[in-house]
């Protein structure tokens, strides 16, 4: 090779280098601006997801607190509905034991009507005639002493039934416990 064609390589050989050189350095630039706008972005949309999902949840909660609440609230005012005709349901009691044989038919209709009532609420009857005292179903309001062979701490008489709806009382049965 001569030493124009050497001279003309070189400044080819630099030109291509210079020319490469500074291409190179703004695309790897931007390649890593891009790959941290990129992490940035992925960082940004995880976060958000993360909060979505959270208000999700909490609304869902809210959602099933208020449901709970509301059904609450309907029991407990078909509950305070019930507890003020149970006493309807005691004087037809009591007036079917004072009246005469057409009357008591009368009567006994309207009671079991009254009953199926109860029934389709899924209300029953406290009655614990002969079986021991329960606080938590009973509200003593006479004792008397029991009698040779009687256990004390039983109920011996009911003055007032009470009623339950599942395990929740509307209403103590009001009884005389032996003592």
């Amino acid at each position: 090779m001569s030493e124009k064609e050497k001279a003309e390589q070189a400044v080819t050989e630099e030109t291509e280098q210079a020319q490469q050189t500074p291409a190179e350095e703004p695309v790897a630039e931007a390649k890593d601006e891009t790959a941290a706008a990129l992490e940035a972005a992925q960082a940004e949309a995880a976060a958000y997801k993360d909060k979505w999902m959270r208000t999700a949840a909490e609304f869902d909660n809210f959602r099933k607190r208020n449901e709970s609440a509301r059904r609450s609230a309907y029991l407990d005012g078909k509950a305070d509905v019930l507890l003020k005709i149970l006493p309807v349901g005691d004087n037809l009691e009591r007036a079917l034991a004072m009246c005469d044989e057409q009357t008591r038919k009368g009567i006994e209709m309207v009671l079991r009507s009254f009953r199926k009532l109860l029934d389709e609420e899924g209300i029953e009857a406290i009655d614990p005639v002969n079986e021991e005292f329960d606080p938590a179903l009973c509200e003593a309001v006479m004792s008397e002493p029991a009698a040779e062979g009687v256990e004390p701490g039983y109920v011996k008489e009911v003055f007032l039934k009470g009623y339950k709806r599942g395990d929740k009382v509307l209403r103590y049965a009001q009884v005389k416990v032996t003592s």
